[in-house]
């Protein structure tokens, strides 16, 4: 699979997208104090705080791999995904769940797996060999 989203552009987006969880049951108008409203919100500050701890362009504190982001990423779409079923709530929303899980693990299967000055240091190293 072409990897083309580069890891700060990446980066931008994971903020985004943990924003937009955290907001989704106002903005989208699903919230109703169950497990429909709280699954995004969980999942949205989760993937704000690793993201600060990713080593990547805009993180704070560079302690994950990028590739162990990647992955956090491809599981909490997916359990995302799946939650209007895993907690019972398909019948009342599903479609932002759906759509927000599936919107991350395509952005999560198409991104780079190193950040641009691991790549920059291993191509400059490999051609100096």
């Amino acid at each position: 699979m072409m990897r083309v989203i580069g890891t700060k552009t990446h980066a931008y987006l994971d903020y985004i997208m943990g924003v937009l969880l955290i907001i989704a049951p106002w903005v989208f108008g699903f919230y109703q104090g169950g497990a429909e409203t709280w699954i995004p919100v969980i999942f949205g500050s989760g993937t704000i705080i690793y993201s600060l701890l990713t080593n990547y362009e805009l993180s704070v504190w560079r302690m994950m791999s990028m590739r162990t982001h990647l992955n956090l990423d491809m599981i909490n779409g997916a359990l995302l995904a799946a939650s209007p079923w895993l907690f019972s709530f398909a019948a009342d929303v599903r479609q932002p769940h759906v759509i927000l899980g599936l919107i991350e693990i395509g952005i999560a299967l198409i991104s780079k797996r190193e950040p641009f000055a691991e790549r920059k240091q291993t191509t400059h190293t490999a051609t100096l060999h």
